[in-house]
Formats: structure tokens, C-alpha cells, sequence
């Protein structure tokens, strides 16, 4: 059973163009948007804009006027409103995208100061397990007093003790006063 082109309806055959454009790229081109709008060059330009449309259609012969105060600057109102309802929802669409970035940003910082938080604690647990073993450690000043008092010991030991009670003894001539003449 064949199907004519006639049965099928012409909506279906046919193929709008479709234009892709990524969020990612949509609301980077927002934020280019929102951000010059928020310069004093836009305002600057937009102040000059508004000030040569209305000298232009006030003060100019009106065959030469485009927007005639008579009607109350209509085509200026329909263009400033135009651009209003285009700019309000770019630029909250770039505060949202900032938001965003901001809350990714924040999580970020987050985790990094826990990292920081378990570093530090184990450096403190670590400090003071080092403390704990230094209470332990002999210090410089311990081992010199230890050593002061060795060398003192050591000198006493090494100088002769004079003998007491003993009279008569020449000391140095290697007699003493138990020894007689004929021994």
C-alpha cells in the first residue's frame, strides 16, 4: 500500500531552520549584555541617544521629523520599552548565572577550609604528641648540669685526699711514720 504525498500533511515534510545556541554560550553573551549595560559608557551613549531623538523631532522643521512631540515621542517609548523588556530578563539571567557561580564558588571554599580544618587538627595532634615526647627528652641545659657535676666528680676524685691525724709524715718522700729505721 503506496502513500501518496497527498495524505501526508505539508507541515510534517517541511523543516524549519533551527538555530542552536548553547546555554553555556546564551548566557555568557547575557552577561556581556548586563555587564555594559551597567557602564557609564551605555549610560553615557544611552543620555546622548535620547537627548538628539527628542532635539531632533522638537527643534527640526516637522517633514524632517520621525517622531514628532505631537504625538508624544511614541517611537522613542516603543524603543526604550523594547529595550527594557530585553534587558530585565538578561540581566537577571546573569545574576543567576553569577549566583551560581558564586554557590559552585562557596562549595569550593568549603571543602577547602575542611581540608585546612583536618590538616590543622592533625598538625595540633602531632604538636603535641611532640611535647608529650620532649617531657621525655633531656634537655641542653640538663645534660650540662649532668655534665658539670660528672667533671666536678671526676676532679675530686683525681686530687689526692689528705690523710688526718696522721703526724710527722712527710708526704713525698715515700716514708711514713709507721715505717722505723729498719724497716
Amino acid at each position: 500500500m503506496a502513500v501518496d504525498d497527498f495524505e501526508i500533511p505539508r507541515s510534517s515534510k517541511r523543516k524549519l531552520p533551527t538555530f542552536t545556541v548553547s546555554p553555556e554560550t546564551f548566557g555568557r553573551g547575557a552577561e556581556a549584555f548586563a555587564r555594559f549595560m551597567g557602564t557609564p559608557a551605555f549610560l553615557v551613549g544611552m543620555t546622548v541617544f535620547c537627548a538628539v531623538w527628542l532635539l531632533w523631532n522638537t527643534l527640526l522643521p516637522e517633514s524632517w521629523q520621525f517622531d514628532p512631540r505631537s504625538l508624544n515621542f511614541t517611537l522613542l517609548t516603543l524603543i526604550l520599552s523594547l529595550q527594557a523588556s530585553y534587558a530585565a530578563p538578561l540581566i537577571l539571567l546573569a545574576e543567576n548565572r553569577s549566583t551560581d557561580r558564586d554557590r559552585v564558588e562557596f562549595e569550593h571554599d568549603r571543602q577547602r577550609a575542611e581540608r585546612n580544618l583536618a590538616d590543622t587538627e592533625y598538625l595540633a595532634r602531632e604538636v603535641a604528641a611532640l611535647r608529650i615526647a620532649m617531657r621525655e627528652v633531656a634537655t641542653r641545659d640538663f645534660i650540662r648540669s649532668e655534665l658539670k657535676d660528672l667533671l666536678k666528680e671526676l676532679e675530686e676524685e683525681a686530687q689526692p685526699k689528705p690523710t688526718a691525724g696522721r703526724s710527722g709524715s712527710s708526704e713525698g718522700d715515700g716514708t711514713s711514720a709507721h715505717d722505723g729505721p729498719d724497716s
